[in-house]
């Protein structure tokens, strides 16, 4: 039975991103299960042939690799990962385009690292080349680029990767296809635990009720998709979390029926530049704050003064973000502060009459301004707002 509410979300999203994991794609022995990548490339041209835009965030190139190249297990060693995906890539994009063209369309391959989305510059990039690619009506599909990303350079997962993709594509609706059937308000195996079909608010306690467990074949788990919910939902997309291995899941969730786990966006959208500053870049430093401070920027929406500043911790130039946090260690936002690391730590605590004095003129007069400011979680709430 669909619901109003699953349909006015699904009604207001211009585009949607469909991150599709390992275990969805694979079958028992490692191989892609091109059936189940046939049925959902047929939903996805559904989807866009009722006027909405698609985006697949689809992992799945390791997992090929191991097949095509008759692995035992999935390798421990950085090079046999990165040679296990560059032929299991190939692979999985052509099944893709395979799949896509039977019904007139064309798959095109974007392979991303995390430095795609440090620079700006590449960072507007990568949002030009999707909004072409939908010109043409080209179904994108996004990866890692398994066969360059060392440890500096990763997303950490493809949960991560396809919530900094929705930030890109706004505005837009989230799906994550897993192989549960949503977030359960307890342990998935016990029988006496139910799916949780809306989640209305954010709760960091969410975090807390999962276990960091991960597959065999996948790099996630629970734990690392609701905190790509939260990086999704803080700037104001909704999210849906549902089993793909359900043959028609996509049709339902476009259809508004109440499967799968909706996570609301928490407020109005944010605009793309202070989404690249709070949750895509990573911070280069860490601004500690008293309680007045963390007031003045999540309640009242100010800027950050030096006297609010308690602490400077790393070594950041002017303009690159920090993340600021509260007396209790909670991140409370992020930003571009006006001054060096080593310029803030000599006037944190200080009044702008100070810091003239200290600096020998003052020409910005906040840490970080508001408009390059952007709060990332307004307090830490202690229960779970689940229904």
């Amino acid at each position: 039975m669909p619901s109003l509410l699953r349909q006015e979300v699904v009604g207001s999203a211009k585009t949607i991103v469909i991150k599709i994991g390992t275990n969805v794609l694979s079958r028992e022995d490692d191989r892609l299960d091109t059936d189940r990548v046939a049925k959902l490339a047929e939903q996805i041209l559904r989807i866009m042939d009722g006027g909405r835009r698609v985006v697949v965030v689809s992992s799945g190139a390791v997992a090929a690799g191991i097949g095509l190249l008759g692995l035992s297990k999935r390798p421990d060693d950085l090079p046999h990962l990165q040679a296990a995906a560059a032929t299991g890539q190939a692979h999985l994009i052509g099944v893709y385009d395979a799949a896509i063209k039977k019904h007139g369309r064309h798959a095109a391959q974007i392979l991303l690292t995390l430095n795609d989305f440090k620079s700006r510059a590449r960072y507007l990039n990568v949002r030009n080349t999707l909004n072409t690619l939908f010109e043409y009506g080209v179904v994108p599909i996004v990866n890692e680029n398994d066969t360059v990303s060392v440890a500096e350079i990763r997303f950490g997962d493809n949960d991560q990767l396809a919530a900094m993709v929705t930030s890109l594509v706004e505005p837009s609706l989230l799906v994550i296809l897993s192989v549960v059937d949503g977030l359960f308000d307890g342990d998935p195996a016990d029988p006496k635990s139910k799916v949780i079909h809306t989640v209305p608010h954010w709760d960091d306690a969410l975090l807390g009720n999962v276990a960091a467990t991960k597959s065999r074949r996948g790099m996630g788990g629970m734990r690392s998709k609701l905190e790509a919910v939260h990086k999704a939902t803080a700037v104001g997309e909704c999210v849906v979390i549902a089993n793909g291995t359900d043959p028609t899941i996509l049709d339902q969730i476009v259809a508004g029926e109440e499967v799968g786990t909706l996570f609301l966006a928490q407020g109005a959208s944010v605009p793309a530049w202070k989404r690249w500053i709070g949750f895509t870049v990573t911070p280069r430093g860490k601004l500690s704050i008293d309680d007045g401070a963390r007031r003045a920027i999540a309640d009242q929406g100010r800027s950050l003064l030096a006297i609010g500043v308690t602490k400077v911790e790393g070594e950041f130039s002017k303009g690159e973000v920090v993340s600021v946090v509260s007396a209790q260690g909670d991140e409370i936002a992020r930003g571009l502060p006006n001054f060096n690391s080593d310029d803030v730590l000599k006037v944190a605590g200080k009044r702008s009459e100070e810091m003239m004095q200290i600096l020998g003129g003052l020409p910005y007069g906040e840490i970080i301004h508001r408009d390059n400011l952007v709060v990332t979680r307004k307090a830490i709430q202690r229960s779970s707002q689940v229904e």
